[in-house]
C-alpha cells in the first residue's frame, strides 16, 4: 500500500523536499556537464583526425620522394606497422574500390561500448577524410566510441556518488529534523491532555527560540484557560445559588400567602361577620351599634390590606395561558389603584407568544421592586413603564424599562432596607442569564433597564 506525501511525518516530508531540491540541482549540473562533454568529445576527435590526416599526407609524400616512388605494397606495409590511429579507423582502398587494408579495432576498453542513447546524446556527426596516395586511397573514419565510453564511465561514477550523497543528505536531514522537532511530540501530548480536561498541563521552556516561544504561549493559554474555567465554575455556582435562593424566597412567599389567606384572612372575615351581626341586632342601642359599625369598617380595611399583601406576595403570572402583557398589566392596574397620586404610563408590547412562568415572574417581581423604590425613595410624580420584545436569531429578549422623574440615583436616603431591593432585582436577572442596569433618565430621575432572554415557542411552565 502506497503512502501519500500528506500522510508522512513532517520531518520525512521536509527531508524529501530538500533531497528533491538537491536532486534537481544535480540534474541541472548534469545537463551542463553533458553539454561540456559533448563539446569536448567533438574537439578531441576532430583534433585527432586533423593530426592523423596531416601525418598520413606528410608520410606519403616523404616516402614517395625518398624512394623515387612508393609502391602500393610498401605503403600498406608501412600502415600495418603503424597499427591503430587514435580516435580514427583507417581504411585503404584501391582504384577499383576494393578494400586493401583496415586498421585493427581498439584495444582500450575492448569489448565494451556506451549505450546507444547516450552515444546519440554526446556524439556529433564527423566527416570522413580521404587522402590520395597513388593507386591507393587512404580513408580516415573518425571514431568517438572510446571517448564516449570514457564519458559514460564518468557519468556512472558521478551518478553513483550523487545517489550516495543524496541518500546521505536525506537521512542526515531527517535525523536532524527528528531531533529538532522532537519537542513537538511533547506539545501534542500536552494538547491532548488539555483537550481531555487536564488543565494543569504545562510545557518546559525549550532551548530552541521558536519552540520556546511556542511553550510560553501554550503555558499562558493554559493559565488563562484555568482562570476562565474557574470563573465559569464560580459564575455557575453563583447562578445556581441565586436560583435556589429565588426558589426558596418564592416558596416562602407562597407559604406566607397561604398562611395569611387561611388564618388571618379567615379570622378577619369571621370578626367582620360577627361585628355585622351585632350591628344589625343593636340598631336601637347606640352604645353597641356604633362600635360594631367601627369594627366592620376596620375589618374591611384589614381585608383590603391583606388582599394587597397577598397580591404582592403572589401576583398573577402566566397561568392559564396569560401573556406577559396581561400579567404585568394586571399588576400595574392594581398598583395604580393604591397609588393614584403617581401618574403611571404603560407601553406593553411583549407579544402574545408563550413565555415561561419564571420569566413572567421575574418581570413582575422586578417591576414590583422598582415601583416600591419609587414610592419609598424617589419622591416621583410620574413613572413610565415599557415592555417590548427584541427579536434575535436565538429567540429574542424581553426588555423592561422603568423610568421616573424623582430624585435620581444620587439622592441620599436612610430608609430601612435600601439596596436590598436592587440586589434582589439583579439576582433575578442573573439567575435567568439576563442583564440589568441603572442610569439617569433624560428628564432627571432614575431609569431601570432589564433584559431577559426568552426562547421562541417556549412551553409555559406549570405551577402548582
Amino acid at each position: 500500500m502506497t503512502l501519500r506525501l500528506d500522510e508522512m511525518r513532517l520531518h520525512t516530508r521536509i527531508s524529501l523536499v530538500l533531497t528533491a531540491l538537491a536532486a534537481a540541482l544535480v540534474l541541472a549540473l548534469g545537463s551542463l556537464w553533458l553539454k561540456q562533454t559533448r563539446d569536448g568529445i567533438h574537439e578531441e576527435v576532430e583534433a585527432a583526425t586533423r593530426v592523423a590526416e596531416q601525418w598520413l599526407t606528410v608520410s606519403a609524400r616523404e616516402l614517395h620522394a625518398r624512394q623515387g616512388g612508393l609502391s602500393s605494397e610498401q605503403l600498406l606495409a608501412h600502415l600495418r606497422a603503424v597499427g591503430r590511429i587514435r580516435a580514427n579507423a583507417l581504411e585503404v582502398v584501391d582504384a577499383t574500390g576494393a578494400r586493401r587494408y583496415l586498421s585493427p579495432r581498439p584495444t582500450y576498453k575492448a569489448g565494451r561500448a556506451a549505450p546507444g542513447w547516450f552515444a546519440a546524446m554526446v556524439e556529433t556527426g564527423f566527416a570522413t577524410r580521404r587522402i590520395d596516395a597513388g593507386e591507393l586511397a587512404l580513408i580516415l573514419h573518425p571514431d568517438a566510441s572510446r571517448a564516449t565510453l570514457d564519458a559514460w564511465d564518468d557519468l556512472c561514477a558521478m551518478a553513483g556518488w550523487a545517489a550516495v550523497l543524496l541518500a546521505a543528505l536525506f537521512f542526515t536531514v531527517r535525523q536532524a529534523l527528528d531531533r529538532a522537532l522532537r519537542p513537538l511530540g511533547q506539545v501534542m501530548a500536552a494538547l491532548d491532555r488539555t483537550g481531555r480536561g487536564c488543565f494543569d498541563t504545562r510545557l518546559p521552556v525549550f532551548p530552541e527560540p521558536e519552540l520556546g516561544r511556542l511553550a510560553k504561549a501554550f503555558n499562558g493559554m493554559a493559565d488563562r484557560l484555568v482562570e476562565a474555567v474557574n470563573d465559569n465554575v464560580r459564575l455557575g455556582s453563583e447562578r445556581e445559588l441565586n436560583e435556589r435562593l429565588q426558589a426558596r424566597i418564592e416558596a416562602d412567599r407562597r407559604s406566607i400567602a397561604r398562611e395569611l389567606h387561611d388564618e388571618l384572612a379567615q379570622g378577619i372575615t369571621a370578626v367582620r361577620a360577627l361585628a355585622g351581626a351585632i350591628a344589625q341586632r343593636t340598631a336601637g342601642q347606640p352604645a353597641l351599634h356604633a362600635p360594631a359599625q367601627s369594627i366592620v369598617a376596620v375589618t374591611s380595611q384589614m381585608q383590603d390590606g391583606v388582599r394587597t399583601i397577598l397580591h404582592r406576595l403572589r401576583p398573577q403570572q402566566g397561568s392559564h395561558g396569560a401573556s406577559v402583557d396581561d400579567a404585568l398589566g394586571r399588576y400595574l392596574q392594581a398598583w395604580q389603584r393604591h397609588y393614584p397620586d403617581i401618574r403611571l404610563g404603560m407601553q406593553l408590547a411583549g407579544g402574545n407568544e408563550p413565555v415561561s412562568d419564571s420569566v413572567i415572574e421575574a418581570i413582575v417581581r422586578i417591576t414590583q421592586e422598582g415601583l416600591t423604590n419609587v414610592v419609598r425613595h424617589a419622591a416621583a410624580t410620574r413613572v413610565e413603564i415599557s415592555l417590548r420584545r427584541l427579536e434575535t436569531g436565538d429567540g429574542g429578549w424581553l426588555e423592561l424599562v422603568l423610568a421616573d422623574n424623582g430624585r435620581g440615583l444620587g439622592a441620599p436616603t436612610s430608609s430601612a432596607g435600601c439596596g436590598l431591593g436592587l440586589a434582589g432585582m439583579r439576582e433575578r436577572a442573573v439567575a435567568l442569564a439576563g442583564e440589568l442596569r441603572f442610569d439617569t433618565s433624560a428628564g432627571g430621575g432614575t431609569r431601570l433597564c432589564v433584559r431577559l432572554p426568552v426562547t421562541k415557542n417556549h412551553p409555559v411552565e406549570q405551577t402548582t
